[in-house]
């Protein structure tokens, strides 16, 4: 985020400022971070990006108060059936752009979330495709027979999801998502690839790979009011690592998504490195460029901090002092005072 920018005013360097505020929507209020630019006669002026973060943190609250789907699912949930906007728009008795508008963030009401959260369960979605007036013969067959094949496979990606609950932390009952993920709902894909990403870009040991994984989806946060591969983050004596790291680290090198290599250290120390898995290539097509932007940019804040260092600057983070003491899960709320790229 742009520290200053120019006054088309005065001429003069207007700082970013930050303050609490409360702002309305659909008849409540919601306490945010509010950014904004100061000019040097007190005036105050918003860009684009600080529109973006102001407004995704009333939306993030509103839609987790009310258990609303997030844009990401909502994606997810139309990938899975390979429609589009408008097909899906046309099964849930949506105006023909409304599910587009909700996967570009305009947040739905409770009733059309319902659906839409109802949509997720194949079952009761080929039932909604069986009665829909909108669609032809051939087009609700072949989404049965997408529905039944799913189906078929259901116990197979049962045992996955279990897998993907306990490595992302996710708990029993979880309502997700929410502050403690970033407001994204936790992916094992996304979160490997960024995995992926920075053995390729840095090789890193194990204690400065946490704090890249930290720094990436909090510095987002900080940005866009949303994290990048919703994990949570624990605050341990050495800085803040991924809430499960072992059995996402176990994971990752048990599909050969990437190598693990132990060094001794001269002081007698047991070191682990993380290097790319020859013919495995990072994909990118799985991020937003403001998430590429992210990965980038952390890369080259961090690419010649040692793991001391990069353990020192998390320590000087209020999401680490916040909650280290009983080695806590950190609110993604505090990222929006990191230090590190000040």
């Amino acid at each position: 985020m742009k520290p200053t920018i120019k006054s088309s005013m005065t001429g003069n360097d207007m700082v970013l400022c930050r303050e609490k505020r409360t702002i309305p929507f659909r008849k409540e209020e919601f306490e945010i971070m509010y950014h904004f630019y100061k000019d040097t006669d007190g005036e105050q002026y918003t860009e684009e990006f600080t529109d973006e973060v102001n407004i995704n943190q009333v939306y993030n609250q509103y839609r987790d108060k009310y258990n609303l789907p997030f844009p990401d699912e909502i994606k997810a949930i139309r990938a899975k059936y390979d429609l589009s906007a408008i097909k899906m728009s046309e099964v849930l008795g949506f105006g023909a752009n409304v599910w587009r508008n909700y996967e570009a963030g305009e947040v739905p009401s409770e009733s059309n979330a319902r659906l839409i959260q109802v949509a997720d369960d194949e079952m009761e979605f080929g039932k909604m495709v069986k009665l829909s007036p909108h669609l032809d013969d051939k087009t609700k067959e072949k989404i049965i027979a997408r529905i039944d094949a799913m189906l078929k496979a259901n116990d197979g990606w049962k045992m996955a999801y279990g897998e993907e609950d306990y490595v992302m932390g996710t708990d029993p009952g979880d309502t997700l998502p929410d502050h403690t993920t970033g407001y994204r709902k936790p992916s094992l894909e996304r979160l490997t690839e960024m995995i992926v990403y920075f053995a390729e870009t840095l090789k890193p040991y194990k204690t400065k790979l946490n704090k890249l994984l930290f720094y990436a989806d909090f510095r987002h946060f900080q940005l866009h009011g949303y994290s990048i591969s919703g994990a949570r983050y624990r605050a341990v004596t050495h800085g803040p690592v991924p809430k499960q790291y072992d059995a996402l680290f176990d994971h990752v090198t048990r599909r050969d998504e990437v190598m693990m290599v132990q060094e001794m250290f001269n002081d007698g120390n047991l070191g682990t490195q993380f290097l790319p898995k020859s013919g495995r290539a990072f994909r990118k097509e799985l991020f937003e460029e403001s998430e590429l932007a992210v990965l980038n940019e952390v890369a080259k804040r961090f690419k010649k901090d040692t793991a001391k260092q990069i353990i020192d600057a998390s320590h000087e983070e209020e999401a680490w002092k916040q909650f280290q003491k009983e080695h806590e899960i950190i609110d993604y709320n505090l990222a929006f005072g990191l230090k590190a790229f000040d």
